[in-house]
């Protein structure tokens, strides 16, 4: 029986020339997987009907885009996962939902090994490896760019000579990943860590020098998950997608960052992800009115981690597996309304409201009415300085100063 390969195909030019490479380098057969999650352009469909045309034995197509917004985009809002304080994890998280798909694929067509597109310098090599090991460890990978010499040079020239169903004359001098949380740019004129961005670069976010008119808007959570917009019940996929139109509309969520790749090299990248800055500018807000003080203080703390470890690729890792019920736990009073105002790149909060808020009107106001007991203050600032207190005499007693 001829080995089967699958492989995880984009419909681009690399993926496209990436069957008939493979083809010719190892004798195999090769499946193509399309995952829809959220990125646009052309239908499912069409990119299968590519795949078969570029000589795959095959064409397996996935609508993942709900999938991928309940299950990895909710757990990353949870997190309020910002990795290095910047980016919203918009590629690393949708790697994962993939490689499930790549796995259940290479299952269903009987293949032994997995492919992927990545070259050896990016971060997405191995957080599909790390996956497919973790979800299917006797399966193989290869990489063509990486493994096989797979060059844009040579795949162009591939595809001409071959005849294959594919626009090879573009010139994009970027490498762009997008898809339904947010959008990536880098390579070409970004590598240049002084070039300002232009405007071509981007498309999910409007200019935001010259914004429309102020856009308010009310988003309400229910345990940690967006539910409604202005009072409009959503799935967590609508409300990405309705606050990836009003937000991008206002330019809001443009990132613009020179980031730690795995590799160990630093790396220029642009995202827009309008909808994920928002809605995790919301999230926070309403975790600062429900979660109690220590259990907040350390969740920073997890979700950094947690950023980390997606980041790295460790989506299916013990670890990332228990810092997830961690945070899930974090959730259970997260549930209210957040009013922001959407308008010049900027998603500013004005407004919060919570049944399950620990805000109390009646302590915290300086009015009449005040509850608060001011005559506990003194000996609790005795108390909480008297550690700093007894070594600051120490300090004078041993050194006289």
């Amino acid at each position: 029986m001829t080995e089967r390969i699958v492989l995880a195909y984009s419909g681009g030019l690399d993926t496209s020339v990436a069957i008939g490479w493979i083809g010719e380098a190892t004798g195999a057969e090769v499946i193509a997987v399309a995952v829809d999650v959220g990125q646009g352009g052309e239908s499912l469909e069409t990119i299968r009907q590519r795949a078969l045309g570029c000589g795959a034995v095959e064409a397996y197509v996935a609508d993942a885009s709900d999938e991928f917004a309940n299950e990895y985009c909710m757990p990353t809002l949870k997190a309020n996962a910002l990795y290095q304080g910047h980016y919203p994890l918009v590629s690393a998280i949708s790697r994962p939902v993939i490689v499930k798909h790549l796995v259940k694929a290479a299952r269903e067509f009987g293949a032994t090994t997995v492919a992927h597109g990545c070259t050896g310098k990016g971060n997405d090599q191995v957080r599909f490896e790390v996956g497919i090991q973790t979800l299917g460890p006797d399966l193989k990978c290869i990489a063509p760019v990486r493994d096989l010499a797979l060059t844009r040079d040579k795949a162009i020239a591939f595809a001409e000579e071959k005849g294959l169903p594919i626009e090879t004359t573009k010139k994009n001098p970027y490498s762009i990943d997008q898809n339904v949380w947010g959008r990536a740019v880098e390579t070409g004129y970004l590598e240049d860590i002084w070039n300002a961005p232009t405007k071509d670069i981007y498309d999910y976010t409007a200019t935001p020098e010259f914004p429309p008119a102020p856009d308010e808007v009310t988003i309400s959570f229910e345990a940690g998950v967006p539910v409604a917009i202005d009072g409009v019940k959503v799935t967590p996929l609508q409300a990405i997608k309705e606050l990836n139109r009003r937000a991008g509309a206002q330019g809001v969520g443009r990132i613009d960052v020179v980031e730690d790749r795995l590799v160990g090299i630093k790396s220029r990248e642009i995202y827009e992800a309008p909808g994920a800055m928002a809605l995790i500018t919301a999230h926070k807000h309403l975790e600062d009115i429900t979660v109690e003080r220590e259990q907040a203080r350390f969740k920073a703390t997890v979700g950094q981690r947690w950023s980390e470890l997606v980041y790295d690729g460790q989506w299916f890792s013990p670890l990332k597996r228990s810092l997830d019920a961690f945070i899930e736990d974090t959730q259970r009073y997260v549930t209210g309304d957040i009013r922001m105002v959407l308008h010049g790149g900027q998603a500013i909060v004005n407004g919060r409201r919570s049944e399950t808020s620990l805000y109390d009107f009646d302590l915290a106001t300086y009015d009449t009415g005040d509850t608060f007991d001011q005559s506990m203050a003194r000996g609790f600032i005795e108390l909480w300085g008297m550690s700093a207190k007894v070594a600051s005499g120490r300090d004078i007693r041993v050194n006289g100063k």
